[in-house]
C-alpha cells in the first residue's frame, strides 16, 4: 500500500504522454520529460535532470535488449562512444558537485545547456536529411582511424550534454552516427545508439544520486506511465505522417529552448 501512495497521477499522465511521443518519434525522452518536470511541475533543474537520467536508463535497457535480440546493435560503435562518454560523465558529475547542485551557478548552467541541447535536437530532427546529403557530397567516406577518433569525441560531447541536461543521446547521437557510418543500416545505428545510452544514462543517473539530485517518488510515477505509453506509441507510429510529426515536435522543442534561454 505504501508503494501505491507514492504514485502521483499527474506524473503518471506525463510519463504516459511522453512515452507515446517517444514511441512515435524515436526522440529520447529527456528532450521532452526534463522540460515538463521543470516548466510544468517547477522541479529544480538538477533534480529534474537526475531523475530523468535514471528514468531513461530503465526505459533504454528494454530497448537495448530488443535491439540486441534482433541483431541491430554494433557493440564496437557503442564501445567507442562509451570510451568518450564514461570519463566525461564522471568529470561532469564532479564539476556539478564542486559547483553545488543547489547553487545559482548550477541552476543557470543546467537551464542554458538544456536550451542548447534542445535546439540541437530540433535542428537534427528538421535538417537531418539535408545535412546528410551535403555531407555525402562534400566529405564522403572518412578514414577508419579518423572515424574511430571522432566517434570517441562524439561520445565525450554526449557525456557532457546528457549529464548536465539529460538531452542529446537520441536525435543528436543518431544524426552523428549516420554521418560517421553512412553505410550502416539505420536500424543498427539506432540500436547501437540506444545501447550506448544505457551505461551513459545509468552512470550519469547514479552520479546524480550520489550528489542528492534524484526524486524516486517522481521516478516511479513516470515509469508507471511511460512504459505502456512507449509501447502504445510504437504501435501508432506507422500510422502517423513522420515528417509532420517531427516538424511539430522540433517546433515545440525550439519554443521550450527559448523559454530556458530567457529563464528568470
Amino acid at each position: 500500500m505504501s508503494i501505491l501512495h507514492t504514485i502521483q497521477p499527474l506524473y503518471v499522465l506525463s510519463g504516459l504522454i511522453v512515452g507515446v511521443l517517444v514511441g512515435m518519434t524515436g526522440v529520447a525522452g529527456g528532450s521532452l520529460m526534463t522540460p515538463v518536470l521543470i516548466l510544468l511541475f517547477d522541479i529544480h533543474p538538477v533534480t529534474a535532470v537526475g531523475t530523468d537520467l535514471l528514468y531513461a536508463s530503465v526505459t533504454k535497457t528494454g530497448g537495448t535488449l530488443v535491439h540486441n535480440y534482433n541483431g541491430t546493435v554494433d557493440w564496437r560503435v557503442a564501445s567507442r562512444l562509451a570510451m568518450g562518454s564514461v570519463p566525461m560523465t564522471a568529470l561532469t558529475i564532479w564539476l556539478l558537485y564542486v559547483l553545488d547542485v543547489r547553487g545559482d551557478a548550477t541552476h543557470v548552467i543546467v537551464t542554458k545547456v538544456l536550451g542548447v541541447a534542445l535546439f540541437l535536437t530540433a535542428l537534427s530532427l528538421i535538417f537531418r536529411t539535408s545535412v546528410m546529403n551535403i555531407y555525402e557530397r562534400r566529405v564522403g567516406v572518412l578514414d577508419k582511424k579518423l572515424v574511430r577518433n571522432l566517434t570517441i569525441a562524439m561520445g565525450a560531447l554526449l557525456g557532457l550534454l546528457v549529464t548536465i541536461s539529460s538531452v542529446g543521446a537520441g536525435a543528436i547521437g543518431v544524426t552523428a552516427l549516420m554521418l560517421l557510418y553512412p553505410s550502416m543500416p539505420t536500424a543498427r545505428i539506432v540500436g547501437s545508439n540506444i545501447a550506448h545510452a544505457v551505461p551513459l544514462t545509468l552512470l550519469a543517473g547514479l552520479g546524480h544520486w550520489m550528489i542528492g539530485s534524484i526524486d524516486f517518488s517522481i521516478l516511479g510515477s513516470l515509469l508507471v506511465g511511460s512504459i505502456p505509453g512507449t509501447i502504445a506509441g510504437s504501435f501508432v507510429a506507422p500510422r502517423v505522417p513522420d515528417p509532420a510529426l517531427r516538424f511539430t515536435l522540433a517546433t515545440l522543442l525550439i519554443v521550450v529552448c527559448a523559454r530556458f534561454w530567457f529563464w528568470k
